[in-house]
């Protein structure tokens, strides 16, 4: 099977694999990657795991809505487009593919540097990193990027050194649920694929702005689980992204990507 299809598979697996995982992992990561739970700058990847990565990913700043960014992507001159899913070693790699919620925050934090300048940002879900590093380029005073996948921060900081960026601090526990950290904003694309988890998400980003008065961005283009969720009715939207044509093509019709700005009522209830 062709990565293409594989990526097809992805766009449906979200729904029953990483969301159960996110959904599973509360407050922290699986035993055996305990101690890779938090990275930050000088930390050295597992030569193996490096290895691999640079062999099997190719990387690209085309094709995409940020070419300022250079990042390790799965395309069609890998290996792994062509070759079977379950010949690759490391899970489900969701953080290969530059998703189009996240290249929509990326392109406005770089045209839009006040969004972060001199503010502290976490990146929630942060896949591939673009998204942080965005931040990072546009004078965020400090950021942390968050995924579940210790793979996925890996890549980060692959991509941070292809970017001539120091890797900034990344953690791969489930962090959703947790006590709402003091983070002036928290930004998070793609990530409104599973009701359950868009339910949880909802919850405890409320939480951050009750507590912490956070601002919060939401990347999105505009799939049926967001559109159709009760959070729906609580964004403003802020810019809408025409999506490029290989991106199109690799997300099977979206053709627009939207960044959001979450503006919960203070009626709402925060249990």
């Amino acid at each position: 099977m062709a990565f293409r299809g594989w990526r097809w598979l992805l766009l449906l697996g979200r729904q029953n694999t990483l969301a159960k995982v996110w959904r599973s992992r509360r407050g922290g990561p699986s035993v055996c990657w305990q101690r890779c739970c938090h990275w930050s700058s000088g930390k050295a990847l597992a030569p193996e795991v490096r290895a691999f990565l640079e062999e099997n990913t190719e990387v690209t700043n085309s094709g995409h809505l940020t070419p300022e960014i250079r990042l390790r992507l799965l395309t069609p001159r890998c290996r792994f487009w062509r070759e079977k899913p379950d010949l690759w070693p490391y899970g489900d790699p969701f953080w290969a593919i530059y998703w189009p919620g996240g290249q929509a925050l990326s392109r406005y934090i770089l045209d839009n540097p006040r969004v972060v300048k001199g503010r502290s940002v976490l990146d929630l879900g942060s896949g591939c990193g673009a998204t942080a590093i965005a931040a990072v380029m546009s004078g965020a005073s400090q950021v942390l990027a968050n995924d579940i996948d210790p793979i996925a921060g890996m890549a980060m900081i692959l991509n941070c050194e292809l970017n001539h960026l120091d890797p900034f601090p990344i953690t791969i526990k489930n962090i959703i649920n947790s006590e709402a950290g003091n983070w002036d904003l928290i930004v998070l694309g793609d990530m409104f694929y599973d009701e359950q988890l868009a339910d949880g998400l909802h919850h405890w980003l409320q939480k951050c702005i009750r507590i912490n008065q956070t601002e919060v961005l939401i990347g999105d283009p505009g799939r049926h689980q967001f559109l159709s969720h009760s959070i729906h009715s609580q964004l403003h939207k802020v810019i809408e992204y025409s999506l490029p044509e290989s991106t199109r093509q690799e997300n099977y019709g979206l053709t627009s990507s939207i960044v959001w700005s979450y503006q919960p009522s203070n009626s709402l209830d925060d249990s």
